[in-house]
């Protein structure tokens, strides 16, 4: 395929899908990402699209927002692997806030197996995917609902959560940098994030690598109220993803890398059956909750006050010389 016709076909998927990563985009034109990624700054140039950590989006993506739709079809094996990191941090009968986006729907259709944990949620997609689960109960806010993502917002969904007082609320967003922390692209739901958030003790983000070095529109939590971050391994070539998880280890966030597979091996937490984390209990906002003394980086296992693997402490050893 020629310059001229990958750049294309490149561009379409873009315009098609709001955004796009750079790993999907090499695999649909069947080349390189380097050869994306260079394909990408060329029609950056051309003003046909911004580049974004990890992909590309329609220009003026900073205020732009992506539908479910095209948000379900990116970076689907990060997410898993994610959530079944993140599922590890949920103990039995806990009282959890889940806030909207698809990696919190992911997360949400692994605690459907927690026995006697209770969900509050604005995502009609988290509480659809524990309807059925027998011995979860679901709370909803109120709100307006937003069709885009499925969520309600609004002084509804906000008044709905005054007085609530949960152990952790696991939230996702459209970027996370060390500076600003976690940030959306719509007004609305940063607003009810953040009600999200002060209701929680800890709070516990999911971003993959692609959303690591982003900042959009509206902060929703603060680097200093961050407990922690699971997130996926950034590919060797990230500099930048590898670059912003330390900076925001040195910042105090507890780190737990997955796998980019739905499979990570070594790195997930099976649910339940590792050591229960310890929960501490201290007012938003203000400093953060849980702070572990040194970098903060963590594999799962160290997370879960096991021994590292030899692979680990490699892995760790090698993002901290980065």
């Amino acid at each position: 395929m020629f310059a001229a016709e990958r750049r294309q076909l490149i561009l379409e998927m873009v315009r098609a899908n709001g955004a796009v990563s750079l790993r999907e985009l090499a695999r649909v034109v069947q080349t390189s990402e380097v050869t994306v990624r260079r394909d990408v700054r060329a029609l950056e140039a051309e003003g046909l699209l911004d580049r974004r950590h990890g992909g590309a989006v329609l220009p003026g993506g900073l205020t732009r927002e992506s539908g479910f739709p095209q948000k379900s079809h990116l970076a689907t094996a990060e997410k898993t692997a994610i959530a079944d990191l993140a599922a590890g941090l949920v103990e039995e009968g806990e009282a959890i806030v889940v806030g909207a986006g698809t990696t919190t729907q992911e997360l949400a259709r692994r605690l459907a197996r927690v026995p006697g944990l209770t969900v509050v949620t604005n995502s009609l997609l988290v509480a659809q995917a524990l309807a059925h689960a027998n011995r979860v109960e679901v709370v909803m806010t109120g709100g307006t609902l937003r069709g885009s993502n499925y969520a309600l917002v609004g002084s509804g969904a906000e008044q709905s959560l005054q007085g609530l007082r949960v152990s952790k609320a696991f939230l996702s967003g459209s970027g996370l940098t060390a500076e600003r922390g976690l940030s959306t692209s719509n007004m609305l739901s940063a607003s009810v994030d953040r009600a999200l958030v002060q209701a929680a003790a800890e709070v516990v983000v999911l971003a993959d690598h692609t959303k690591l070095g982003t900042d959009t529109m509206f902060q929703t939590v603060p680097t200093d109220v961050i407990t922690r971050l699971v997130t996926d391994e950034p590919p060797g070539h990230d500099d930048r993803a590898a670059t912003e998880l330390q900076a925001l280890a040195d910042q105090g966030v507890q780190i737990a890398v997955a796998g980019a597979s739905g499979n990570p091996g070594g790195d997930q937490v099976p649910a339940r059956q590792q050591q229960h984390q310890q929960r501490r209990d201290v007012s938003l906002p203000g400093p953060r909750r849980s702070q572990v003394p040194g970098s903060g980086l963590r594999s799962a296992s160290m997370l879960n006050g096991e021994q590292p693997t030899g692979a680990e402490r490699g892995r760790v050893a090698d993002m901290r010389r980065r």
